[in-house]
């Protein structure tokens, strides 16, 4: 027997309908389980791969004009 005929020979073997109602939702668990660990095997970006995208300014850590109001 492979796999597949034993599972579903177990599952026949099930007759509570609250054990049936558990494993419906532990299969739906396990299929989530595989779905996220297939999205964690994308590649990752490398560190600095961003490098000269974009640009600080140099008055970055200056007051804003529009809360001057505020400031005083």
């Amino acid at each position: 027997m492979n796999q597949e005929q034993i599972i579903a020979s177990k599952i026949q073997q099930i007759e509570s309908e609250n054990l049936k109602h558990e494993l419906l939702f532990f299969l739906d668990y396990l299929l989530a389980k595989q779905f996220s660990e297939q999205k964690m095997n994308k590649r990752l970006p490398k560190f600095g791969c961003a490098k000269g995208s974009f640009k600080m300014a140099d008055d970055f850590d200056e007051p804003l004009e529009d809360l001057n109001g505020y400031m005083q």
